[in-house]
């Protein structure tokens, strides 16, 4: 398995409240939310990890300079628009990926319910795409997603009008189909993660959603602790 990290983000909300490292290296129960990252990539059968970095993160580079001597890690080093551009540069012409996990390295999830995730897509060679949801919501503008009732995605829509109990994950595994409809996205102007979702419906694509209990993001120091506590329930379980 093909694995992608977005961890190209600066972080400036957690910077402005006191935190200097870059946004990967923010510890979580004493481990780097990135290394974190790659420890459950690499005990879910691995081959590569492409990761993107802000090209103005000389400690994240140089830790992860030091990860690549005995990891199998290829790192992208571009300071990009959004989330969307930096899938671009992980993705585009890469014609040796038939398939890829893509996440960020903010996007923290239960290890044992994300290798469940892996095995059903690996099991399902019929779908284009598989999209991690949750129905906790802990995003300041969540994105919901609509499926039918064999959990196939129909819409993804900014309100929740269409009364949906579930939201993006932002996990997303991807097979060739849906990777050459990213480039297309991108060239054509998109700018929005969400809208290449959108896009991925339009033109056809089939997604099938996969509930998680629960997906935590860390935007601010506060959510630091959220995640904390939710990783030690982990643990304890």
């Amino acid at each position: 398995m093909h694995y992608a990290i977005i961890a190209a983000g600066e972080g400036s909300r957690l910077a402005s409240e006191g935190f200097q490292l870059p946004k990967p290296m923010v510890p979580l129960c004493g481990e780097m939310m990135i290394d974190r990252l790659i420890g459950i990539f690499m005990r879910n059968q691995a081959e590569r990890i492409r990761i993107i970095i802000n090209e103005n993160s000389p400690e994240l580079e140089a830790h992860l300079l030091e990860l690549q001597a005995h990891l199998p890690i290829d790192i992208v080093k571009k300071t990009t628009p959004s989330s969307l551009h930096s899938a671009f540069e992980l993705l585009d012409r890469q014609t040796d990926i038939d398939a890829v996990c893509l996440t960020t390295t903010d996007t923290i999830f239960r290890e044992e319910e994300f290798a469940a995730f892996i095995n059903a897509f690996d099991a399902d060679k019929n779908v284009d795409g598989q999209m991690a949801v949750t129905s906790f919501i802990d995003d300041e503008s969540p994105l919901f997603v609509h499926v039918n009732q064999s959990e196939m995605i129909t819409a993804f829509t900014d309100t929740n009008e269409l009364q949906t109990s579930y939201i993006s994950g932002g996990i997303y595994c991807l097979r060739k189909t849906a990777i050459g409809v990213l480039g297309k996205s991108v060239r054509s102007g998109t700018s929005r993660m969400r809208n290449f979702q959108r896009q991925l419906v339009e033109e056809g694509i089939e997604l099938k959603a996969y509930p998680f209990s629960k997906i935590v993001d860390v935007d601010h120091v506060s959510d630091i602790e959220t995640a904390e506590s939710f990783l030690s329930q982990e643990h304890l379980a």
